[in-house]
């Protein structure tokens, strides 16, 4: 800024460049206010807006939780259809079946005993089911399959010539050539084995024979050798306990049959599925004792 003052001209001069140097910081001033303004007008641009919420306005419906039941084990026994205690015309059909297969050795009486729970579960066993006792639907399934009907005969402890069989007993008559001596008398009509000594039956069990294409042969016979762990050369199969009576076919325990019934056949052999019982009557028979297959 000027000092220096002559005249009436040096004063003009010196409130000219008063009023300039005023203006000049005015100018300074509001653009710097003008600036903050706008950096203030940014800053709140740059804040999230706030929405007021409506008194009326609900939450969004957050919809149930889906519930997932676990996968039923397989393994878990079905509801008990009958059981140990109970009576009855089912249970007297179970007792008739189960004897078909030789788990069950008693007379069919409809009522259900320790001795048809063991039974029971003794096919349990075999067959990978829950080892109860009772009977389930899937045991009752199982039994349906590999075994028949039974025969009113059956169901009444009469099993006769003619009435099917394959259990653990019959009342038919004993062929005459099985009379005397030891022998082992074979009946097609009732399915069964039976160990005579002198015309006394010392056991009886139920077998299965040949398809119509592999018969078992019929007539007497004599055991000729004896193979504790045999297996067939031809079949390439396990045949425990054979007791060869006629070239190729011998009586021998089949773990088929033990399985699967009367739903299969032999390829000509006397099948036997009471392994326990084939045991036994391995040890009591001798080669050169009697082998009679036949009818009643």
């Amino acid at each position: 800024m000027a000092t220096e003052v002559k005249g009436g001209g040096g004063v003009t001069r010196f409130f000219v460049v008063l009023l300039a140097v005023a203006g000049l910081g005015y100018g300074v001033t509001r653009a710097a206010a003008a600036d903050d303004a706008g950096r203030l007008s940014e800053g709140r641009s740059q804040q999230p807006a706030v929405v007021a919420a409506s008194p009326s306005a609900q939450p969004a419906a957050v919809p149930p939780a889906q519930v997932v039941l676990p996968a039923p084990d397989p393994l878990t026994p079905d509801t008990s259809l009958f059981s140990e205690g109970d009576r009855g015309p089912k249970v007297r059909a179970l007792q008739a079946r189960l004897r078909q297969l030789g788990w069950y050795a008693g007379k069919v009486s409809g009522r259900y005993t320790p001795r048809t729970t063991r039974a029971v579960q003794g096919f349990q066993t075999r067959h990978t089911l829950p080892t109860t006792g009772s009977v389930d639907r899937p045991t009752m399934q199982q039994l349906r399959v590999i075994t028949r009907q039974p025969t009113r005969d059956e169901l009444l402890n009469r099993t006769v010539a003619g009435q099917g069989g394959g259990g653990t007993w019959t009342l038919a008559p004993l062929d005459k050539r099985c009379l005397t001596g030891h022998v082992l008398c074979v009946d097609k009509t009732t399915r069964t084995i039976r160990w005579v000594v002198d015309g006394e039956v010392h056991k009886t069990m139920a077998v299965r024979f040949g398809a119509a294409y592999t018969p078992t042969r019929e007539g007497v016979f004599h055991i000729g050798w004896k193979s504790r762990d045999h297996v067939s050369t031809l079949f390439h199969t396990s045949m425990p306990f054979a007791m060869f009576f006629s070239g190729g076919q011998a009586v021998h325990y089949s773990s088929d049959f033990a399985a699967r019934g009367y739903a299969g056949a032999s390829h000509g052999c006397v099948n036997v599925r009471d392994y326990e019982g084939i045991r036994w009557l391995f040890d009591q028979v001798r080669v050169g004792d009697k082998v009679v297959i036949s009818w009643s």
